[in-house]
């Protein structure tokens, strides 16, 4: 993977020593002393979500009206969104697993948007005695929203509270982006494997089966300024070429170990759009494929929430409502596979994360599964830039 070597010099601001200089690699130890977990957020009742959504929304002007119209998926669930259960027991297990290692690192939790902040986690963490901090944001690939906003959010939370300045400041790094990483692909891996089998099991032709691998649609403009600059990515920049190399990957590897498989068709699709009809995002939607599916002779399909890391309001809803819908309305048989969740390669792939920089490991001994990692430490100049608000301050990457 190609990188700036020239940004190598340029500082990364709330940064620990180690990560400060810039490289793509953090390949020294590092004696951090506690662990961030961070993550959207979610309502947990029906008083909640306008609020929420007030938070999602900040600074762009939009009425409670407009609001409204999204807050009818979290009013079918009684205005709770599945977020925050799901990243308390993703805490649990990670606190279990650095246990069951003899790691002593202390692990907080704090959300952008909804209650346990940010805010609040850092200065506990603060005021616990910790100032050297690693933070593990619950979202795999590049873009703006899954990767440099939890970087802006970490600078903003250090600037406005103060405790990134001063003779004694609190750092964060970030782990690297884990898309491609075997504790998180595992499970994708083994919930098409066992949707394809269990077709094929039934009589159904592989020929006749096609897993669509779905991830959250962003604005074309924002997609295509994710990832390195120095890299001429295809259409829909480093964010869609790392969901189409994990695809690739784990179709190869169903071939390879179920060779009856080996006639399965796939395709990466998009949900859960929510700009405006005059803004493009990226396409094809999986209900506009499903409903040409038919057309193509396919019986069956597997939905994969491959952009997910557990079952979010996007995944209850869009997938497992409207895209189910959509399949039985095209007489197409439908499965919904499984999210890494607590899947035990996923903890575990987690904690070899936060090992990584630990121990400083070697970037040519980080496993990875596609030809795209490892992914850096250090986000490179210009990564991942908002095209609508540009360069905001951020953590864990070589300015801007």
């Amino acid at each position: 993977m190609s990188t700036n070597d020239a940004s190598t010099q340029i500082r990364v601001p709330f940064a620990s020593e180690a990560a400060a200089s810039g490289g793509p690699f953090v390949e020294t130890p590092v004696s951090y002393d506690a662990l961030i977990l961070s993550s959207f957020g979610g309502p947990e009742g029906q008083d909640d979500v306008i609020p929420f959504l007030r938070n999602v929304v900040h600074g762009r002007g939009i009425p409670d009206e407009r609001l409204e119209e999204v807050a009818v998926h979290y009013r079918h669930f009684d205005g709770v969104s599945p977020i925050n259960a799901q990243n308390r027991a993703l805490l649990a297990a990670l606190r279990a697993e650095l246990d069951r290692r003899g790691i002593d690192l202390p692990v907080y939790w704090g959300n952008r948007n909804w209650t346990p902040m940010l805010d609040d986690a850092v200065r506990q963490a603060h005021a616990d005695g910790h100032r050297t901090l690693l933070a593990l944001a619950t979202s795999a690939y590049s873009s703006y929203s899954s990767d440099r906003q939890y970087r802006e959010d970490y600078a903003r939370v250090l600037t406005e509270t103060g405790l990134g300045e001063g003779d004694d400041p609190v750092t964060i790094d970030k782990v690297r982006l884990f898309f491609d990483h075997p504790g998180f692909v595992e499970p994708f891996y083994e919930g098409v494997r066992d949707a394809v089998v269990g077709y094929l099991a039934d009589g159904v032709a592989p020929t006749a089966v096609t897993v669509l691998f779905s991830t959250h649609s962003i604005p074309t403009a924002d997609a295509d300024l994710s990832g390195p600059r120095d890299i001429d990515w295809p259409e829909g920049g480093a964010y869609a070429a790392q969901h189409r190399a994990v695809a690739a990957h784990i179709m190869a590897r169903l071939s390879q170990e179920v060779p009856a498989a080996a006639g399965v068709a796939w395709e990466l699709v998009f949900q859960s759009r929510s700009g405006p009809a005059s803004q493009p995002w990226l396409e094809p939607d999986v209900n506009d494929v499903i409903a040409e599916l038919p057309e193509r002779g396919v019986e069956a399909i597997a939905i994969v929430p491959l952009g997910f890391v557990s079952d979010h309001m996007e995944v209850l809803w869009d997938l497992d409502n409207e895209a189910t819908e959509s399949a039985a309305a095209a007489g197409i048989r439908s499965v919904r596979t499984r999210t890494p969740g607590v899947h035990p390669a996923f903890v575990a792939g987690l904690v070899d994360l936060v090992v990584e920089r630990l121990e400083g490991t070697p970037a040519a001994r980080r496993p990875h599964v596609t030809d795209l990692g490892p992914w850096y430490d250090i986000a490179r100049p210009g990564d991942c830039e908002n095209a609508r608000l540009g360069f905001l301050p951020a953590a864990a990457g070589v300015a801007p």
